[in-house]
This record gives C-alpha cells, sequence and structure tokens, in this order.
C-alpha cells in the first residue's frame, strides 16, 4: 500500500485498523449501529422533488414511508432519508421546508423499528430528526455547511457519516482540480476528521465517505475506487456511494456517446458496490437494495474464504 504521510495523534486510536494480520473477514463496527460482520447496505430514500434520479417519487408521506419499509425488508441495513437534493448544480431549500419533508417519514419509520439516518447538511435538522427517531446524521458537507453540525453531533453522541466535498452543490464540479485526487482527498477527509474529534464526536462513531461525484470527475471517481485500500488506510469505517450516478452512465454510454439513463444503471451500481464490499468499505449507499444485499453478502463469502485460505 501507499503510504499517504496522514498524521494521527498518538492519543486517537482509530475505530478499526486494516492489516493482514486481521483477515480479509474483518469489517469494522461502528458503536451504535449493526454490525453483521459484512458490509452494510444504506438505502436511499429522498423525499424531494428534484434528485437526480428519484426526485418526486416519494413526496407523498405516505408512500414514502411504505417504500422505506420495503427498502428494509429487501435488505437495507439503514435507511437515509433526505429532504434537500444535493446534485450538481442543485438550489437550497427553506429550512422549514425541509424539516416538513423529513421529519413526518423518520418518525414513522423509526416508530416501527426501521435504523434511520438523516442525510442533511443543517444542524437544526439533524437536532430535530435525531428527535423523531433517527440514530445517525449523514453530511455530505462534512461540517462546513453549518458549523454547529459537530457540535450537535458530538452533543447527541450518535454516529456521524462524514463525506469529503469542496463546497455546495451549486459550484462544487468547478473545485475538481487535485494533484492526486487519492492522497488529497484523504489529507482533506483527515483534516475533516481531526476537526469532528475536536468537536467530540467519539471516533467509534465515525464514519468517512469519498464522496464520488461530488467535486469529482468521472476519472477522480475512477481513481478512488481503484484505490480504496489507500482511503482504508485512514483507520476508520468507510462508506462508498456510488448509486446512479453519472460517472456510470458515461462508462456505459451507446455507440452514439448518450450516456446510460439514471434508471439503467443499477447493475454498474451493484458491481461497485461488490467491489467496495470486497475492499473492506463499511458500507455502501445505493437506490438499489434488493440486489446489492446479494453482492455484499457475495463479497463477504469471498472475502471469508480468503481469510481462511490465508489461516492455513
Amino acid at each position: 500500500m501507499k503510504h499517504l504521510g496522514v498524521a494521527r495523534p498518538a492519543s486517537q486510536e482509530p475505530a478499526f485498523v486494516v492489516s493482514p494480520e486481521r483477515g480479509m473477514s474483518h469489517h469494522p463496527a461502528v458503536a451504535g449501529l449493526p454490525a453483521p460482520g459484512r458490509c452494510l447496505v444504506v438505502g436511499i430514500l429522498n423525499v424531494t422533488p428534484d434528485s437526480f434520479s428519484d426526485g418526486g417519487c416519494w413526496l407523498d408521506v405516505t408512500a414514502a414511508v411504505a417504500y422505506g419499509h420495503e427498502l428494509h425488508l429487501q435488505g437495507a441495513d439503514i435507511v437515509d432519508v433526505g429532504g434537500e437534493s444535493t446534485r450538481p448544480g442543485a438550489a437550497r431549500v427553506d429550512v422549514d421546508e425541509e424539516l416538513r419533508r423529513v421529519l413526518p417519514v423518520i418518525r414513522e419509520l423509526a416508530r416501527t423499528g426501521v435504523v434511520v439516518s438523516v442525510d442533511t447538511t443543517r444542524a437544526t435538522v439533524a437536532r430535530a430528526a435525531l428527535d423523531a427517531g433517527a440514530v445517525v446524521v449523514n453530511d455530505v458537507s462534512g461540517g462546513l455547511a453549518d458549523l454547529e453540525m459537530l457540535a450537535a453531533v458530538a452533543a447527541a453522541g450518535v454516529p456521524y457519516i462524514l463525506m469529503h466535498s469542496r463546497g455546495p452543490s451549486s459550484d462544487m464540479q468547478q473545485r475538481a482540480v487535485y494533484e492526486d485526487v487519492v492522497a488529497d482527498v484523504s489529507a482533506e477527509l483527515d483534516r475533516r476528521r481531526e476537526a469532528a474529534h475536536a468537536a467530540g464526536i467519539d471516533a467509534r462513531r465515525l464514519i468517512l465517505d469519498p464522496g464520488l461525484g461530488f467535486a469529482k470527475t468521472a476519472e477522480h471517481n475512477w481513481q478512488l475506487l481503484a484505490r480504496l485500500d489507500e482511503l482504508l488506510e485512514l483507520g476508520a469505517p468507510l462508506l462508498v456511494g456510488a448509486s446512479r450516478k453519472g460517472f456510470l452512465g458515461d462508462l456505459l454510454a451507446d455507440a452514439g456517446g448518450v450516456a446510460r439513463g439514471v434508471a439503467d444503471r443499477d447493475d454498474a451500481t451493484t458491481a461497485v458496490s461488490a467491489i467496495a464490499a470486497h475492499a473492506g468499505a463499511w458500507g455502501v449507499r445505493v437506490h438499489d437494495v434488493a440486489a446489492t444485499a446479494d453482492a455484499v453478502r457475495v463479497a463477504a463469502a469471498v472475502r471469508q474464504a480468503a481469510s481462511t485460505q490465508g489461516a492455513r
């Protein structure tokens, strides 16, 4: 593995360590969340009118709750509920509107035993969602969009998904300039992790996400996927979110160069999920839960076989 040169204070033990001695079957656990011994499946539930894939599908509360239960039954370990689109170029919504969209859905799913995360960059929404029954905060800004977010998560004592990005959706793609995307993303994630620790977020409850498609070109995304082992050297559980994203559509373009449509990218997404799971990712965030649930189990079986073989 390439050494990233990312410094970590000696007093802060990582949530898990990737090493040959621990065996290929090992998957990290996050305090307060399911630990099935395999890559977790995070199902996407967007209650928005403008998300790039399923915008407008689940605006009705009853329909959204029913779909959340369906994702759970298909094998989602966590259902991630978001009320604001973060696709490139998306405009922000009013905080009251975001709350109106997510709270009734979260409340009902949590009441019926579904493990729910809230996908938000606002501390106000995070606090309200946690009060409604969510148990994870998924922040695509890594705490940069709202300077109260890290303190709010620390006070709540819940798991926090800290994603790499470079600014708001409106102009993030203009910032997709790197010397070495894997080294740069790793270093920037590490700085945000240190900020999270300084705010009081427990290392055992912190998950990192390299932010595929967020201030990244297609080539940047492929490099991050090809070198997941280097991201794992950060010593934190890793979430990978490639589901239906544009770089998959570009890869699968037809003979005329027209990108594969959003609705027809699930097979490619499942392939990415299998690769990420086999590499040791803590979780994958997807729209198509059923196929992904199968894929992560296959990856776990292969990792277990490799571990058994290596122990002989």
